[in-house]
């Protein structure tokens, strides 16, 4: 009988080094400056790859990947295409290293995400998969959320964040969550939690919980609205969201008492208890009293 062979290590997802080595090796400690938290567990990351759903045929853009854990779990779970945009140039030759070990499947843009259009280096479809840094997470779900045309460049979102937003995203009306994130998201998506992080998980590890986020375009909104007009709306509405609306609101149209009753919506309500569905109605009702 041969001896049993010891079975391999869930780390080894490649051929390449564990990613402590790899940050040894770099000198890649994390910066809070460019909010970056490193998750070095490539158990973890394969599984935020294996939550984006079957890559095999996609293009994968990628926002702050730093020493490129996510970037190998995407990989390896079989994405068609990585692309990588990186701020940090001290992650550039470790992630250099993996394109290397991935030939002709990921490309890597040194700049910074709220900057650079990624759209010329992608072809459909497109998910987008990120452990995003925390400073700039929250504007660049706004700006994927809110394109000027719907259906978006991509079809699904696969999100990490701080536990408190990831929560803001999925909130329901009534909760103290629920905000303009909700809407927005909701609006145009289905949103689900997927995976919760411990701080132990990163390094260096951040005061709070982290989760992921999976969001799926829909085809066509839920209810309908103009996007522009909801974001004016929830953005004042929650802006105040102690006040009731007719005092939130007032900037908005002359008559905002009027207007609210005519989208069935109390002018004594306040914004947490208004549903998605009074929201879209009141964007239009804003629209239809605006002067033509």
């Amino acid at each position: 009988m041969h001896p049993a062979r010891r079975p391999e290590p869930m780390s080894a997802i490649d051929t390449l080094p564990p990613l402590r080595e790899v940050i040894a090796a770099h000198g890649l400690s994390a910066r809070k400056s460019l909010g970056q938290n490193f998750l070095l567990d490539l158990n973890l990351t394969a599984k935020i790859a294996r939550a984006a759903g079957d890559l095999t045929q996609c293009d994968v853009l990628e926002i702050g990947p730093g020493p490129g854990g996510l970037t190998r779990g995407l990989l390896a779970a079989g994405a068609r295409r990585v692309l990588a945009v990186e701020k940090d140039a001290r992650c550039l030759p470790a992630l250099a290293e993996i394109a290397a070990a991935y030939p002709g499947r990921l490309e890597v843009l040194e700049g910074d995400a709220l900057r650079i259009d990624p759209l010329a280096h992608l072809a459909p479809p497109v998910r987008v998969a990120a452990n995003l840094p925390y400073n700039v997470g929250t504007e660049l779900l706004v700006r994927w959320l809110t394109p000027p045309d719907w259906p978006p460049f991509w079809d699904s979102l696969t999100l990490m964040f701080q536990k408190e937003v990831a929560q803001r995203i999925v909130a329901q009306p009534g909760s103290k969550s629920y905000g303009r994130l909700a809407v927005l998201a909701q609006w145009r998506c289905d949103v689900r939690i997927v995976m919760d992080l411990p701080p132990e998980a990163f390094t260096p590890p951040p005061k709070v919980r982290s989760a992921v986020v999976h969001l799926a375009a829909l085809k066509q909104p839920r209810f309908a609205a103009d996007a522009g007009v909801l974001q004016r709306v929830t953005a004042a509405a929650f802006g105040q969201r102690r006040k009731m609306l007719r005092a939130a609101l007032k900037g908005l149209a002359p008559d905002i008492q009027a207007v609210l009753r005519s989208a069935g919506i109390e002018p004594t309500s306040r914004a947490e208890d208004v549903p998605l569905s009074g929201f879209c109605a009141l964007a239009r009702a804003l629209e239809e009293a605006a002067p033509g």
